[in-house]
């Protein structure tokens, strides 16, 4: 996600901007088209700025010639296809090499340096692009890290998680393939030292883009990347709305290490948030972390009543409990819904009218859960009740699991208060673990196929480091609850070093081999005579250049030929008697002395030496004969 297409979006671009109703929130079906969004495809544009995204909504609708948001949303059901036309439009994915060079060159004379000075030799240095579109920001963190540390550290220290929530931009970023057009903001020299031109593109190096790793993310829903020294977010936070940002820039505080920053864009500031973000270059939108610990708190208001306070600390859970991630709901000792949150809303389109509806005459109540008999369970047994992977099919779009827990609350005195209800997404689990067993299959056929070409070795191995980086992606959004994902990636990591050790050792054979065989024919091209060597069928093994200058035969046209069927000038079958006494083993060495034609038809005298060819046990392979022409006697 980058930059806006229009003046307005600049104008509401800055951070902590009000958040007042729009035209679009008062309209009738907008509401429900949002709600129809998350449970159809898990989009929550919630958080969006109204103006901004319904003008973004009415440009296809105006495509459709449709002219109300519920037209809109029947639509949409019938016709799924519309989905990835309306999310083209609502994220635009709008970046650039370098873009914005001032900011930059700030990040390279002010933030690299003091990341890097601030690190142990060999410390690892993380980044964050979140928003990143089709990967031309990340790459440019790691042109901008290598040319501080160089290229071989670079490849030691360096990880760098690129995300966003377009699967196509994600995947174009994972080729990394630009056009000449997309690298004209590249410099000159770092064009030259990272990328490579070929058929007309501009491919990333290959060595530094396995630093790189690129996984779907949304901002406000999913968990964030921890331990980052560097994160940079530019120019998508002026699409969400004033609490929104607050809610992402908070992640982003807890992503940061001590020290870390913060690189926004043009368009956006963080003057409203000074107690968690200290700026570095006000200018080029850098700030840095300021700890919890030392964050201001505001003083109270000198007119705050006690009263006041008190009313606002008694709101406070309900507040939380309506901003919560998780989905939940509360039910009375009577069964009456006394609360729900937005997330549950949302999940499970509810409204606001059913609080204090009791929960028998909620779809809820036995969907995807029978939650009365569950409700019942906690409180007989008075401790929490979870049903795991639960399947649930909304009305349209795709099943989810979810995990249902059940919670019973007391009241001061001990008795039952009601029950708390709670919903965990687990369908991404899920789908990893699928993924991860994919993995493991491909794994299994990648080391199979090893032995067989160096191609299906290079096919395999890219095919190995996209899954691994989709799966250290997921492993560090997931590394707070999952530490078995941990161990899984460990092992797909020590098996690839395995294939590598591997094809290092056949390649070392290989070339062990081919000094063999040099040496070998070096030591023919250096014999004086011609040789030939047959095995003990007689069949020709080889034949020397001599052998060939000598006969006129070339090795192709004499290879597995019956010695004793070649049509040459030697008279071959005078040397039967010879060649079996060396197979039988009877003589070491025979000698025959022949009248011959040469390839040029000149008579000559030549000398034939049969020698027993021996294996590696003593044994005799075949013969090896040295075809001398010696001059004739006086």
């Amino acid at each position: 996600m980058t930059d806006p297409t229009t003046s307005d979006d600049l104008a509401q671009g800055e951070l902590g901007t009000s958040s007042e109703p729009s035209l679009a929130e008062s309209e009738p079906g907008w509401g429900s088209l949002l709600n129809y969004l998350v449970t159809a495809r898990g989009f929550d544009f919630h958080g969006y700025k109204p103006t901004t995204l319904a003008r973004r909504i009415r440009k296809r609708m105006a495509a459709l010639e449709i002219d109300s948001f519920a037209a809109y949303q029947d639509h949409l059901e019938v016709h799924p296809d519309e989905f990835t036309a309306l999310f083209n439009t609502i994220l635009i994915n709008v970046t650039s090499f370098f873009r914005d060079p001032q900011a930059w060159e700030g990040a390279r004379s002010q933030v690299i340096p003091r990341i890097v000075s601030a690190k142990a030799p060999g410390e690892p240095i993380r980044a964050w692009s979140a928003g990143c579109a089709s990967g031309e920001e990340a790459y440019t963190i790691a042109m901008v890290l290598a040319e501080e540390l160089g290229v071989d550290q670079f490849r030691e220290r360096v990880k760098i998680y690129a995300t966003d929530v377009d699967e196509d931009a994600l995947n174009a970023a994972r080729h990394a393939g630009y056009t000449a057009r997309q690298v004209e903001s590249v410099p000159p020299e770092l064009l030259d030292r990272y990328f490579e031109h070929l058929d007309g593109m501009y491919l990333f190096r290959k060595d530094l883009r396995r630093q790189v790793i690129f996984g779907r993310h949304d901002l406000l829903a999913d968990a964030p990347i921890s331990r980052v020294d560097l994160l940079t977010c530019r120019n998508t936070l002026m699409y969400f709305n004033s609490e929104a940002q607050a809610r992402i820039l908070s992640r982003f505080h807890f992503a940061l290490n001590e020290g870390g920053f913060l690189m926004l864009g043009r368009a956006e500031t963080l003057l409203t948030h000074g107690p968690t973000f200290t700026p570095v270059d006000l200018k080029r939108r850098i700030s840095q972390k300021v700890p919890r610990g030392n964050s201001a708190r505001p003083a109270p208001s000198p007119d705050k009543s006690p009263d006041g306070e008190w009313d606002r600390q008694t709101r406070l859970p309900e507040v939380g409990f309506q901003a919560s991630p998780v989905p939940q709901l509360l039910v009375d000792s009577s069964g009456t819904v006394a609360s729900i949150n937005e997330r549950a809303r949302a999940l499970f389109g509810l409204r606001a009218e059913d609080v204090g509806r009791p929960l028998r005459d909620l779809q809820l109540s036995y969907r995807p859960a029978d939650l009365r008999s569950l409700i019942d369970q906690a409180t007989t047994d008075r401790r929490p009740i979870s049903v795991k992977a639960v399947e649930w099919r909304p009305s349209s779009g795709e099943s989810r699991w979810l995990d249902v827990q059940v919670a019973p609350l007391g009241d001061s005195n001990g008795g039952d208060a009601g029950t708390l209800i709670a919903y965990t997404d687990v369908t991404s689990h899920r789908q990893l673990t699928r993924e991860l067993e994919q993995s493991h299959q491909e794994l299994e056929t990648a080391y199979e196929e090893l032995q067989s070409t160096n191609e299906e070795l290079e096919t395999t191995n890219e095919e190995l480091q996209s899954t691994v980086e989709e799966l250290e992606t997921t492993n560090e959004e997931l590394q707070s609850t999952n530490e078995e994902l941990e161990t899984m990636n460990e092992e797909l990591q020590s098996t690839n070093e395995e294939l590598q050790t591997i094809n290092d050792e056949l390649r070392q054979r290989g070339e062990e081999l081919n000094a063999a065989n040099a040496f070998l024919q070096s030591v023919m091209t250096s014999l004086r005579g011609g040789v030939a060597v047959v095995d003990r069928e007689l069949r020709l093994l080889a034949w020397s250049r001599h052998a060939e200058d000598l006969w006129g035969l070339r090795m192709p046209e004499v290879s597995g030929q019956h010695l004793l069927n070649l049509d040459i000038g030697l008279p071959v079958e005078r040397l039967r008697p010879a060649l079996k006494a060396c197979l039988a083993g009877d003589s070491a060495i025979e000698q025959v002395v022949l009248e011959a034609v040469n390839r040029r038809g000149k008579t000559i005298r030549c000398t034939v030496t049969c020698t027993p060819l021996m294996g590696s046990q003593n044994e005799v392979q075949g013969v090896i004969l040295l075809m001398e022409e010696t001059p004739p006697t006086s």
